[in-house]
């Protein structure tokens, strides 16, 4: 797809990937909106990039969706990309009977209901521009779980399993379905963990995985898995029980410090 002339909208685009994203887009010729639930990141966001524009929004919400639409088509109706990558990850104990019913599912809620009903408000928008396209952030593990990381993963699997359905729904409209998978990535994601837990992974560079996410856009590849993604994906298929053994190590040492 082509990169230059779009406006698009990136879900948590204040930091990290999000924000990288729209970096790249901004200097390709698109018009780009981030959102975020922390007005003093976007802000921030802002400062470093002047040309973005920043609405306040919280993708686990639906009323803050709904708002949310209703002021970036008012004000942006050439509006013609969704990425949804606003997401959260933490360490979770499931022997841990401190956490309400609520909060064990705060993934759930952002990762996989909230680019749901993004695509669900967004869609009849998006199905009037000429070109349009949607790409939904999952993970390298979507393939594979990281046990010490239970909601979050299953919460990926669900969005890259939504995404492929998608894809197939969307195949005789103007609206291109996109996946990009990241793998571990230089982000204020990891900063809930410790060096234990990701002990013998290295971090992909946020600018590198940004710039094969890129590539993966513009030559139409709608599965883009850069760096060790890819190897999850094809081990969880060679090799499931093995690559399953070595992202479980890091869990038991958090279950035997409780």
């Amino acid at each position: 797809m082509k990169l230059d002339g779009n406006t698009t909208l990136i879900t948590g685009g204040s930091s990290g990937i999000g924000f990288e994203l729209a970096n790249r887009l901004i200097q390709l010729g698109s018009t780009v909106i981030i959102t975020g639930r922390d007005q003093s990141k976007l802000d921030a966001a802002k400062k470093k990039l002047p040309q973005v524009h920043t609405i306040q929004s919280d993708v686990s919400d639906p009323q803050a969706i709904t708002a949310l639409h209703n002021q970036v088509v008012g004000q942006f109706p050439q509006l013609n990309v969704l990425i949804n990558n606003a997401g959260i990850m933490r360490r979770i104990n499931l022997h841990d009977s401190g956490s309400d019913l609520m909060d064990i599912t705060q993934e759930t809620e952002t990762n996989l209901n909230g680019p749901i009903r993004m695509v669900k408000q967004f869609l009849p928008h998006l199905k009037k521009q000429s070109s349009a396209a949607i790409m939904n952030v999952t993970s390298g593990l979507a393939f594979v779980p990281l046990p010490l990381s239970p909601i979050y993963c299953a919460a990926k699997a669900g969005l890259h399993s939504y995404t492929q359905s998608l894809r197939v729904q969307l195949r005789n409209t103007n609206v291109k379905v996109f996946e990009l998978a990241p793998p571990l990535t230089q982000t204020t994601l990891l900063d809930s963990f410790e060096a234990e837990d990701m002990k013998g992974s290295k971090a992909m560079d946020v600018v590198e995985m940004v710039g094969q996410a890129i590539k993966g856009l513009q030559q139409d590849r709608y599965e883009i898995r850069p760096g060790q993604s890819n190897t999850l994906h094809m081990m969880s298929r060679v090799a499931p029980q093995f690559i399953l053994n070595q992202l479980s190590k890091s869990t038991d040492s958090m279950i035997n410090a409780k």
